[in-house]
């Protein structure tokens, strides 16, 4: 049976353009998610936020074709995995969780059409990113 319900990467997307409408956005989730340590603000200290602005959309937007398998965006999520790594950036997992929560609170403040299903959609979508960069950390 055929139907126009959009795919939950598609209602992430469509979330991710309405949020991204304003760079309030990005800036807003940094600010509160710097908010939640010390060790996660010390993580940023010397951090260009314009350019860690536009990785984080390309990360979220990666994150929605890594769901469905698109190549390219699973090996820049395998390289973004690597510079995360406990070698590197050392993100520790629990981060993670910090970062998901922070990122969907923020989401819901920016996005006038949020409900259940894109919440849904973004704890997919993220979920399956973050199990991702746990498992290679």
């Amino acid at each position: 049976m055929f139907t126009d319900e959009p795919t939950p990467r598609e209602v992430f997307l469509q979330s991710v353009r309405r949020c991204a409408a304003t760079d309030a956005f990005f800036s807003e989730f940094y600010e509160r998610f710097m908010a939640t340590s010390d060790a996660i603000k010390d993580k940023f200290q010397d951090t260009d936020f314009e350019k860690q602005n536009r990785m984080l959309r390309r990360s979220l937007e990666l994150s929605a074709g890594a769901t469905v398998g698109t190549p390219e965006a699973l090996r820049e999520i395998n390289d973004r995995a690597r510079t995360h790594n406990r070698y590197h950036l050392n993100i520790e997992p629990a981060l993670y969780d910090v970062w998901l929560e922070t990122i969907i609170g923020t989401a819901r403040d920016f996005d006038d059409q949020w409900d259940e299903t894109v919440e849904a959609a973004w704890r997919r979508t993220l979920g399956f990113v973050i199990q991702h960069m746990v498992r290679k950390y």
